[in-house]
């Protein structure tokens, strides 16, 4: 297998083990990207949120050095604050298409995530989701419960927390959208053959549109280049924050085993895990009779997966 010359190969999953080598004596950075297969508009291709944040970590990494993880479609939804919304957004469709997994199981793989980072010796890990939520409340809590016993420096950044950087020349209010012109722009940019604006409904014709914003008929290639660059010279910051992070604590913690993921999540994360905002009911209500109805009260969804954190009554 060629490489084209002038463009490193930096996902995981298409390096040969040489150059995962050299590429992490170059600049040890992993950057994890995460997404959803959900509604997104009759434009755009399902995928839509994992599709961006891989390719953001693929430039980012091209561009600042270090190497991206496969990316991983299966995120929360459905429960709490994501049913009310899919309930108000997406609305009684036969198929929504969803990847969905309960808020419990999302954040313990995402501790054997980090694991697999540590143990390889990864200085800084960026974890970034193109899917956003309730759960951008509880990321920087989780990463403060796991980061003691994690010797890689950890940074988790949601979709459009970019925007919020005083450097972004995008305003989040107006762009920091679902399936609207903010996300459909940067899908157009990235993956071409995903997005097909041809299938956009008339405007006089009333919604949800399989959860489409209205400002998606605004979408633009080239603004979600100009987004794209943005968002790749944010994480690249971060990256770097987190390398100088690493250097100046030299830590020597390792998450090394399946033995002492379990341990930190039913000791340290498992008993907070019931406070987190993607654990709550959210504002608002689903009717019974609607599609998203069962799954919406999270604690009446189960919280079995919690090992020995306290159980959700």
């Amino acid at each position: 297998m060629s490489r084209p010359l002038g463009v490193p190969e930096v996902r995981w999953e298409r390096m040969f083990p040489d150059e995962l080598d050299e590429a992490f004596e170059r600049c040890p950075v992993l950057y994890l990207p995460y997404g959803l297969c959900e509604p997104h508009g009759p434009q755009s291709a399902l995928g839509c949120d994992g599709l961006r944040a891989h390719a953001i970590c693929r430039r980012a990494a091209t561009a600042h050095g270090g190497v991206v993880a496969p990316p991983h479609y299966w995120h929360i939804h459905e429960s709490g604050g994501f049913g009310i919304w899919a309930s108000r957004k997406v609305g009684e469709v036969a198929r929504p298409w969803l990847t969905a997994v309960p808020p419990w199981l999302f954040f313990k793989t995402l501790c054997y995530h980090v694991r697999a980072a540590d143990q390889l010796g990864v200085q800084a890990a960026v974890l970034y989701s193109g899917h956003g939520g309730p759960h951008a409340e509880d990321v920087g809590r989780f990463l403060e419960l796991i980061q003691p016993r994690v010797g890689a420096r950890l940074a988790f950044v949601v979709e459009g927390e970019d925007l919020k950087d005083p450097s972004s020349p995008f305003a989040y209010g107006e762009w920091a959208d679902h399936a609207g012109k903010g996300e459909t722009s940067q899908l157009w940019a990235v993956e071409p053959d995903a997005v097909d604006l041809s299938r956009l409904p008339p405007p006089a014709e009333s919604g949800p549109h399989f959860a489409m914003d209205p400002s998606a008929v605004e979408s633009a290639r080239r603004s979600g280049e100009a987004l794209l660059r943005h968002k790749t010279a944010y994480l690249g910051r971060v990256a770097a924050g987190l390398l100088s992070e690493h250097k100046r604590l030299a830590p020597k913690e390792r998450l090394l085993t399946y033995a002492e993921v379990e341990s930190l999540w039913s000791e340290v994360v498992a008993p907070q895990f019931p406070t987190f905002a993607c654990m709550q009911d959210g504002d608002g209500t689903v009717p019974p009779d609607s599609r998203w109805h069962a799954n919406w009260r999270v604690p009446d969804a189960g919280c079995a997966g919690l090992g020995g954190g306290r159980q959700v009554p």
